[in-house]
């Protein structure tokens, strides 16, 4: 296929990096390709199939890393994938007639990209725990408080899990892309975190005296189709159901931004977002928000570093579209 002299063809490993490509189904290869004959003999281009926009970033011998752009509708929603090597069946583009490369993959893949569940997750951790310790400021029945008032907001956000461990709070919530064809809608919400940290910020105030700050990380999360938590029988197991990269990116975030306090890079913010998820966000038309701190750092399941986003909750709120309701 695609032998015409006007087609671009591209090996797994010369797929274009950092530029706008098409996700395909290989199932409208054949049509896409029977579409662009017609236009080399003047026709004119006609859409062929489902496309989900992209980007690939980085290329490995078993994988590439991709962006893919759930919506960019009303939001610039972009998650982070691996496309394995196994799933790619061709790419192909014309400069000639200014039709951008689409990357053809196997129709089961494609598919689970809307299918599948997602995952946003948060970390929260008190500042000034170790000095609150000494001081005796935290004592069993203000810990006691925190967790009964963090038991109240669980119960009103059932659609989130609630890990407690030392002072730090882990937070995940599972999502869907959509598919209108299943009957499956969208419930991507990322702006729900951002009250949830908010309100437990003020609950730490309230209870410790403490004040919070907060990471924040969405994508792939390898234990799909699985609920929040798994709790065994015995009810001495828990499982977080949580494997990839956002899980990942909450430590290193962290991590990141804790050198970066200590070597004078930054001051301390109180939130600290992936650029995916900051991206995502519903952001009034007006704001410019590439106007905002952000710092690169390395993740290991990743080629290629990523960036966070640093700003105070606030300021943050103020930009957004809930903003009214927060």
């Amino acid at each position: 296929m695609f032998e015409h002299e006007r087609f671009d063809t591209y090996a797994f490993e010369d797929i274009p990096l950092d530029r706008d490509i098409f996700i395909v189904s290989d199932e409208y290869m054949r049509d896409f390709e029977e579409m662009m004959h017609r236009m080399f003999e003047g026709g004119k281009y006609s859409p062929v199939g489902f496309v989900s926009d992209a980007s690939i970033n980085a290329i490995n011998q078993n994988h590439a890393d991709l962006s893919w752009f759930a919506n960019v509708a009303d939001r610039f929603h972009g998650i982070a994938l691996i496309l394995p090597r196994d799933q790619f069946v061709a790419c192909v583009g014309s400069r000639w007639c200014d039709v951008k490369p689409r990357v053809f993959v196997r129709r089961e893949w494609v598919e689970q990209l809307n299918l599948r569940s997602y995952s946003v997750f948060g970390l929260v951790d008190a500042i000034g725990v170790k000095e609150a310790l000494n001081s005796g400021i935290v004592t069993r029945d203000r810990l006691l408080d925190l967790r009964g008032r963090v038991d109240d907001l669980a119960s009103r956000q059932q659609d989130v899990s609630f890990i407690s461990f030392a002072d730090s709070l882990l937070l995940k919530s599972n999502w869907s892309v959509g598919n209108f064809k299943r009957g499956v809608k969208c419930s991507y919400s990322p702006e729900q975190f951002i009250s949830l940290v908010g309100e437990l910020n003020r609950i730490y105030k309230e209870a410790l005296g403490l004040s919070t700050y907060a990471v924040l990380a969405q994508g792939s999360n390898e234990y799909y189709k699985e609920p929040l938590l798994h709790i065994s029988a015995s009810k001495n197991h828990v499982c977080l159901n949580s494997l990839g990269l956002p899980f990942s990116q909450l430590i290193e975030i962290e991590g990141a931004a804790r050198r970066a306090i200590r070597e004078n890079i930054h001051g301390p913010y109180e939130l600290y977002m992936d650029e995916h998820y900051y991206h995502s966000l519903g952001f009034e038309h007006s704001y410019e928000k590439w106007n905002v701190d952000h710092f690169e750092y390395p993740v290991r399941m990743k080629a290629t570093p990523s960036s966070y986003f640093c700003m105070g909750r606030d300021e943050l709120v103020g930009h957004l579209k809930m903003a009214g309701d927060s």
